[in-house]
């Protein structure tokens, strides 16, 4: 297997998480792009018609695209992993992994508002919007699931980290913590786990 990824993105993390959540990381090859929304390159588009990564092509030659789907399939070949719950438990977990993966798609889209738009044409507005995006969903995780980020650690509770330590790389000065006191303790509890020392994000 190959998977296609930049080591800055959140998205990416997460797989990388899974893989060494599992023990598969030497099962498969890393393959080292650079795409953004406006020059994705050729690399990436001929495996994913959306020119994003992470993009997991198999040993068939089929891609698999989106990080929960490739998650959930890394899980499929490690199931003793115990990267999702069974049951009905599964539905929440995922809501929660929707509700991490909101909040990396919000701080990725401010960190292209600013790095893509010419200067003087950043729309601030916007960004202010989804900042708020992230800020309500930090504040649904204390409401709704810091019980569940305490007692396991599943998929949906690593890419709240995954998530956290992506605001923190590119809008630390944001300073989600002042607000969110609870997650901000749960995190610096959970940031010593080695699969996410191993791929705390850098470039």
């Amino acid at each position: 297997m190959k998977l296609y990824y930049a080591a800055a993105s959140p998205f990416v993390r997460k797989v990388l998480i899974a893989l060494r959540e599992t023990s598969l990381l030497d099962q498969v090859e890393l393959v080292n792009v650079t795409v953004s929304p406006i020059a994705p390159g050729d690399i990436v588009p001929s495996r994913n018609p959306l020119g994003k990564i992470p993009c997991l092509e198999l040993d068939d030659g089929t891609s698999l695209y989106d990080s929960r789907v490739i998650t959930r399939y890394i899980d499929s070949l490690a199931p003793a992993s115990n990267l999702y719950p069974d049951g009905d438990a599964l539905w929440d977990a995922l809501t929660l992994e929707a509700t991490a993966d909101g909040i990396m798609d919000a701080a990725v889209t401010m960190t292209y508002e600013r790095r893509i738009r010419p200067e003087g044409k950043v729309f601030e507005t916007y960004l202010e919007a989804q900042w708020q995006k992230i800020d309500r969903a930090l504040t649904a995780i204390e409401d709704r699931w810091m019980s569940d980020l305490n007692d396991t650690a599943t998929m949906p509770v690593l890419a709240v980290a995954a998530a956290l330590g992506y605001v923190d790389f590119r809008h630390d000065e944001r300073n989600w913590r002042a607000n969110h006191p609870a997650l901000a303790e749960w995190e610096a509890e959970i940031s010593d786990r080695a699969s996410l020392v191993a791929t705390a994000p850098v470039g």
